[in-house]
């Protein structure tokens, strides 16, 4: 069974930190770009970051380029988010992704694009 398991998120005073995890199991992501979605509610899920499977290229979404930085460990078969310079705005579920297609194109930045999800971790900011 593919599993993909969030981790790391909190509540946190703005422009304080967390660092997300994703750990995958039941099988290997080490050649599939990953993502991070988030989704407050009522609101439709959105694109955050994502990155590629060597992990050479990233691509984030406006609002957090600067601030958030995705990075991924094959060997464990784990991506993270670090979130930095948190906003009160920032508050959502969180959720991380497997774009497992093939022939995929550089960046998946919609839902569609994404095979596997986890079910997501909530981040809580302060003012």
């Amino acid at each position: 069974q593919v599993q993909l398991v969030e981790s790391g998120g909190g509540l946190v005073q703005a422009g304080g930190s967390l660092r997300l995890s994703c750990a995958a199991s039941g099988r290997s992501f080490s050649r599939d770009a990953m993502g991070w979605f988030r989704q407050v509610p009522g609101k439709a899920r959105e694109f955050v970051a994502a990155i590629s499977w060597t992990g050479g290229s990233t691509y984030y979404t406006d609002s957090v380029k600067g601030r958030f930085t995705i990075s991924r460990e094959n060997a464990k078969n784990t991506v993270y988010l670090q979130l930095n310079s948190l906003k009160p705005e920032d508050t959502a579920v969180y959720y991380c992704a497997a774009d497992a297609r093939s022939g995929s194109l550089w960046p998946p930045r919609s839902i569609k694009d994404y095979e596997y999800w986890g079910q997501g971790t909530q981040v809580t900011v302060s003012s």
